[in-house]
């Protein structure tokens, strides 16, 4: 695991940075913005975190332990893959992910090349309660129809009929005690389990 690299910036090309570490050249992928506050010849140091697949392995680096942390929060998300999470953190700052993820408003991720609109309510459902708002913004606690709507839309995104996860939430909210006033993520976790393992996604 290579958790963090320090060395003298080599070249930079886009979204990727070459670091010297000791005569050891690492090629990493970063944000276009960060790319463009690097110049030959300086020191940098990234937070670093490497993906490994069967026919690849990448090295993503960040500024900062914040946008590594959102990096894998994002990754940890259905559909979002490394290049997705990268091209969110090269829109929004960490700080407007948390923003957007408290206020549920999947806006800011629509926005983003290559996520589309169930990715981008995805996001704001599964990432719902493991970011921390910023100091000064409240979350907001949707109505009940709209978390169910929410839940319905991460449902369909995760690969069920929406028929079949409209049924579902519908089960969960008349089971609830409290008529329903249930937020996002345990609504989804109850339909989720209603649903089951064997549920047939189709």
């Amino acid at each position: 695991m290579i958790s963090s690299v320090r060395g003298t910036v080599l070249n930079v090309s886009g979204s990727h940075v070459h670091v010297d570490v000791g005569g050891l050249g690492y090629a990493v992928q970063i944000t276009p913005q960060h790319a463009l506050s690097l110049r030959v010849g300086n020191e940098v140091r990234l937070h670093t975190v490497l993906i490994v697949r069967e026919d690849d392995m990448s090295l993503f680096g960040f500024a900062t332990g914040a946008e590594l942390e959102m990096f894998d929060l994002l990754r940890s998300v259905s559909g979002v893959g490394p290049k997705s999470a990268l091209g969110v953190l090269a829109t929004l700052t960490p700080d407007q992910i948390a923003t957007a993820v408290a206020a549920e408003d999947d806006g800011p991720f629509r926005k983003v090349s290559g996520i589309g609109p169930k990715t981008a309510k995805l996001i704001v459902v599964s990432l719902a309660g493991k970011i921390l708002a910023p100091v000064g913004v409240a979350p907001v606690a949707a109505p009940a129809s709209s978390t169910a709507q929410n839940v319905v839309a991460a449902l369909v995104g995760l690969g069920w009929n929406e028929r079949v996860a409209v049924q579902a939430v519908d089960e969960v909210i008349e089971a609830a005690t409290e008529d329903g006033a249930l937020p996002v993520p345990a609504l989804l976790r109850l339909a989720l389990a209603r649903l089951g393992p064997q549920q047939v996604r189709s």
